[in-house]
């Protein structure tokens, strides 16, 4: 596994256990750690440096930093978890397991990261995030996250009223089309192998929307570089300035095999997440989720919000633990994990 590196200074891992590392350093692992820094908890933040909305110019639909550029509103998160006393590694986690059990019989947890350095915690916070899964079409992930888009809150507005076009993946595409409509008179639907029964061609006729079942060969480029349409397996090319595409989103797990977090899969075959309850707490003691590891369709606002919650739910339980091993020492006991 590639050690990750980053243009952002990284802070060191600290020696001994911490009260929480977030593996994952969007928004909803930095707001977890904000919360937990503001809770005065030690926290790391172990942060991989491929967030999903880098390719996009701008992040939308969050009031007050709408159109603010993804990295600068990430620049600003760390800045202020740091202002707490958190520290932000940039590191792929290579490995987190459940520690051996400690004098205090706390739970703990160890992780190594790619390039060895490893760090204990006594609670995690998995935020991790997703990875899109696109069709496989030549040309098509050249443009992703520009003139290939996915959320109609995302990009609608900067792409309203011109040529859309919709490559179908699946069921979900359906709705996207209808979603994307709204933004612009000019939509085609390629239907691309997907079914499309004879009540929702008549939809799309009452809508104006054009439907195009034979199968997509390729996408094709302007001298410029930028997007010009999409090549039938006939030859013919549909101009379009904009693609929208469903894809397939999955919960990235890299390293957090031995953890044994509970996983579901999304109805008709549209991705996999981490399974969580109330708070982002999960069926493994110790371990919280948040953000798009088990919210696939939650938007920066969302995933900063359930980061938020999660961050101050792991301090709400620390200060149990806490106050349960204070009271066993007075007493001379030994405290329940």
């Amino acid at each position: 596994m590639a050690v990750t590196t980053s243009p952002y200074a990284s802070d060191a891992l600290p020696g001994g256990t911490v009260d929480a590392v977030v593996i994952g350093g969007g928004a909803a692992g930095l707001n977890g750690a904000l919360m937990l820094g503001r809770s005065r908890r030690s926290v790391v933040v172990i942060d991989g440096g491929s967030p999903r909305n880098a390719p996009a110019a701008a992040m939308h639909g969050f009031i007050v930093l709408d159109g603010t550029e993804p990295r600068e509103i990430l620049r600003r998160g760390r800045e202020q978890v740091r202002q707490y006393g958190g520290r932000i590694v940039f590191g792929e986690v290579a490995s987190a397991a459940p520690a051996a059990p400690s004098a205090d019989e706390d739970l703990r947890f160890t992780l190594t990261l790619a390039d060895g350095r490893s760090i204990t915690a006594r609670r995690l916070l998995v935020a991790t995030g997703l990875r899109d899964v696109l069709p496989e079409v030549p040309g098509l992930a050249e443009h992703w996250g520009d003139s290939v888009v996915h959320c109609p809150y995302c990009h609608g507005w900067e792409v309203r009223d011109q040529p859309i076009g919709v490559l179908a993946t699946g069921p979900a595409s359906l709705q996207h089309a209808l979603l994307f409509r709204q933004l612009t008179e000019d939509l085609t639907y390629f239907t691309h192998g997907t079914a499309l029964d004879e009540d929702t061609r008549a939809r799309f006729a009452a809508r104006g929307i054009r439907i195009i079942d034979t199968p997509v060969q390729e996408v094709v480029d302007h001298e410029d570089g930028t997007l010009a349409g999409l090549r039938l397996t006939g030859g013919q090319v549909v101009a379009r300035r904009v693609l929208a595409v469903a894809t397939q989103m999955h919960a990235r797990t890299e390293g957090l095999d031995a953890l044994k977090l509970p996983m579901e899969d999304l109805p008709d075959h549209m991705g996999r997440r981490f399974a969580s309850g109330m708070a982002g707490t999960t069926e493994v003691p110790g371990v919280w989720v948040a953000g798009n590891a088990t919210d696939l369709s939650a938007q920066v606002g969302a995933s900063a919000a359930a980061g938020a919650l999660a961050g101050s739910h792991i301090n709400a339980v620390l200060v149990t633990a806490d106050t349960d091993a204070a009271l066993a020492a007075a007493r001379g006991e030994t405290p329940a994990p």
